[in-house]
């Protein structure tokens, strides 16, 4: 059996990048001819798009910006192409819709599993929510690339989880980090093995502590780096070696705030132009910083590298695996009489995020912290502890989401 997913992995680089950039200028055309998004876009567009200096003078499209466009122009803001087929429709937090339609590995996820080492035959147990959120049919596609078979778990209900684990042993897990710790350290409290020998974790920061307690449980772990809106951008193969990039796709890092490209080992925004027909993402800004490493990566896979997720470009922070928007946040002041200002404090408490949503109200508060937590999850899709603190204490930084979480 091959140790590579397909012949796309090792294909000479200057190939691959011809490859792509032979692509670009048709692919554009389309998406101008039938994106209503895009026709508007780049209607004043000039002359042959074939080179990567050619496609960084194209606007930039911001994943924040999807929530003002999907208000004004409809479910997908006018990105998706004219007469094309979406067959679900999910909702994140934000809310930002994302379409799917339902081919063989749509979000080509199939890779990422590959090299951390799922097979055909294999059973995975999908702790990742299925939800609204696609996450959990993200990984279940590229798990079934790969000829697994999913358990189609969930997160959460933890006792239940570990029954599964017990009756069915799946030889994989796939989801956050955190919850395969939490499962790890409830196995321990029953004296229980889990089954896993592998995973594939995404949606959180793996610390090398915790990817070393793994280890000694037995369990060798890779990283994805996927959004919601394009799929898998980069992966793991070898421990701290970086994510190698996802073929079909052009990545840039550009300067943040604009669409300027920076030097190779210089942190910026990562950008992915998608050759989705279904949904074409034309420069799409994820909001997500990283930087390109150079060199290939020692497993042999020949495409470039990224260091991985090193923080946001705006204040948008991932937290359990969802985004919190600053416009979230301000829905939730506006919904509760009298509070004046409010931060978000991300923390992380033994391997797992904690939110904690710090209001300040301009004279005494209008509810008890436990009605604005309720209030809170149904808004974030997240649980928060609430703290109302004096009037006038909250920095004038004009820091609304604060991570502070260590640095991975």
């Amino acid at each position: 059996m091959s140790e590579f997913f397909d012949d796309k992995e090792c294909l000479d680089p200057a190939e691959r990048e011809a490859g792509l950039l032979t692509q670009l200028d048709e692919f554009i055309g389309f998406a101008r001819s039938r994106s209503p998004y895009y026709g508007a876009l780049l209607a004043q567009l000039e002359g042959p798009l074939d080179s990567r200096e050619a496609l960084a003078t194209l606007p930039v499209t911001r994943k924040s910006q999807l929530i003002e466009l999907q208000q004004e122009r409809g479910p997908l803001g006018g990105l998706n192409p004219e007469g094309g087929r979406v067959e679900r429709l999910f909702q994140s937090p934000g809310p930002i819709n994302e379409p799917e339609n339902t081919g063989n590995d749509w979000w080509r996820m199939g890779r990422a599993f590959y090299a951390a080492g799922f097979r055909p035959g294999q059973l995975v147990q999908n702790c990742l929510s299925y939800h609204l959120s696609p996450g959990g049919f993200i990984l279940d596609s590229g798990a079934r690339a790969c000829g697994c078979t999913v358990i189609p778990a969930g997160p959460g209900q933890t006792e239940l989880q570990l029954e599964i684990n017990a009756s069915l042993r799946p030889q994989g897990y796939c989801g956050t980090p955190s919850f395969l710790k939490i499962l790890l350290d409830r196995a321990a409290e029953k004296d229980q093995s889990l089954s896993f020998t592998h995973a594939l974790v995404t949606g959180e920061a793996l610390p090398g502590p915790l990817r070393q307690l793994f280890l000694e449980a037995g369990i060798q772990v890779r990283q994805a780096y996927a959004t919601a809106d394009i799929g898998l951008i980069a992966y793991e193969s070898e421990p701290d070696q970086g994510l190698v990039l996802a073929e079909d796709l052009l990545v840039e890092i550009v300067r943040p705030g604009s669409g300027e490209p920076v030097a190779d080992g210089e942190v910026g925004e990562v950008v992915v132009t998608s050759f989705n027909r279904d949904y074409p993402l034309v420069r799409f800004a994820t909001g997500d910083l990283s930087a390109m490493m150079t060199g290939t990566s020692p497993c042999g896979r020949s495409n470039g590298r990224i260091k991985g997720w090193m923080g946001r470009a705006d204040q948008t922070t991932k937290v359990k695996g969802m985004f919190v928007h600053p416009v979230q946040l301000e829905r939730l002041r506006n919904r509760v009489a009298g509070m004046s200002r409010i931060r978000a404090r991300v923390e992380r408490h033994q391997h797992n995020d904690r939110l904690t949503l710090l209001c300040e109200p301009e004279g005494q508060p209008t509810l008890p912290e436990s009605e604005v937590a309720t209030l809170a999850r149904a808004l974030l899709k997240l649980g928060a502890e609430v703290t109302w603190v004096a009037p006038g204490s909250l920095p004038r930084d004009g820091i609304v989401i604060e991570d502070c979480r260590p640095a991975p």
